[in-house]
């Protein structure tokens, strides 16, 4: 009765977990969720009352023209040499992930993948159908073994700024190289790029789609991290040749995402009011993130190694005795510790005994208390 692809479709670890860490006492490092204090402040009695209601109607598919344009303004500041005919309003970045699939993925499509990559785009190119082919990327781009890989397959799906799980940014030497070998075969680029304003030390490099000259490519961003999950927006930047299929994928998804979102994201944007957010919330992730690193030194050096992300909201904690990261994550949550697991984020399934670990929900003391607890799971495990 049911297609066959349902047989390939999995739950959402993250999800099932944060169902777990809502419970009383719970400490959570297991979801990239914000701070809760970093989350917008929004006033909606100051929207123009005739602007609101307008936007309680249809709307394009392709997005609020202003939105549009004020994305590409942005992104072109940044390097991205772009036009508001190339951004497609998304419901949360997300939905990219899938219109994507959609547009290059059939049963047994070769696609290239970050080792360890972010699960629900593994989640949705399996559920296509995918034949995923892996790029070590934890300590630094392989560019040999992506030379390799890359004739065999038909997109590379990337995260080069604060890449999650591992935190890793490519540096602007590597995403020059890489943009190069990805020109050479022709590949089509879907790079994913959440996390690019959460930069705590230097700002990131411009985005490696910039670097190309000929191959095909997708970007996306997300007003998530920076304002509000609740939001559910995100946006996409294509190739000319693609936003045709993109924006005919999106119609016969959803037809348009949630209007009141992109007028609220418009005011602020044309306002200018999102770089002083950001000058706001930086320091509240900065703070968590050394935090959590100071606990790690404390109480987890003689168990793992681990680097300081320059960016983003995660740390990847590489355990020395652990080869089971789903046994610790049920052993954590049974002392009321949520943490994810390493070998959710593993194309090949391979556990590495790495665990994801979030610092921007919980505040310094619940860091502290939570990597002490982990430390002594740690000693029991």
């Amino acid at each position: 009765m049911l297609a066959r692809r349902i047989e390939r479709l999995t739950s959402s670890l993250v999800r099932d977990i944060l169902a777990v860490a809502q419970q009383p006492g719970v400490i959570s490092f297991a979801g990239g969720l914000p701070a809760s204090e970093a989350l917008l402040s929004l006033d909606l009695a100051a929207l123009p009352a005739d602007v609101v209601k307008s936007a309680l109607q249809y709307g394009p598919s392709e997005g609020e023209t202003q939105l549009r344009e004020l994305i590409a303004q942005r992104m072109q500041a940044i390097g991205l040499d772009c036009s508001a005919a190339q951004v497609l309003i998304l419901n949360g970045s997300q939905q990219g992930i899938d219109l994507v699939s959609k547009l290059m993925i059939d049963e047994g499509t070769p696609v290239l993948v970050e080792e360890p990559a972010y699960l629900a785009a593994l989640q949705s190119f399996r559920l296509l159908g995918a034949d995923l082919r892996t790029l070590p990327i934890a300590d630094g781009v392989d560019l040999k073994a992506l030379a390799e890989r890359l004739p065999e397959v038909t997109m590379a799906y990337l995260t080069p700024t604060f890449q999650n799980p591992s935190g890793y940014c490519y540096s602007q030497a590597e995403r020059q190289a890489v943009a190069a070998l990805l020109d050479t075969h022709g590949t089509c680029l879907f790079e994913d790029d959440p996390y690019r304003e959460l930069a705590y030390d230097t700002p990131a490099p411009a985005p490696l789609v910039s670097h190309l000259t000929s191959a095909p490519w997708v970007y996306q961003g997300s007003f998530s991290k920076t304002l509000a999950p609740g939001l559910r927006l995100g946006y996409l930047i294509a190739h000319p040749d693609l936003m045709p299929h993109l924006v005919r994928l999106k119609q016969a998804a959803d037809l348009h995402s949630n209007r009141l979102s992109q007028l609220i994201v418009t005011q602020i944007l044309a306002n200018d009011q999102l770089d002083p957010h950001l000058a706001a919330v930086l320091p509240l992730y900065r703070q968590r993130r050394d935090a959590m690193a100071n606990a790690l030194a404390t109480h987890l050096s003689p168990y793992a190694t681990w680097s300081l992300p320059s960016g983003g909201l995660f740390f990847w904690v590489k355990l020395n005795t652990v080869d089971d990261t789903l046994a610790l994550m049920r052993a954590a949550l049974a002392q009321k510790l949520a943490i994810m697991p390493g070998v959710a984020f593993m194309a090949s399934n391979q556990d590495d005994g790495a665990i994801r670990l979030n610092f921007s929900h919980a505040n310094p003391e619940q860091i502290q208390i939570g990597i002490a607890r982990l430390a002594q799971i740690l000693r029991d495990f």
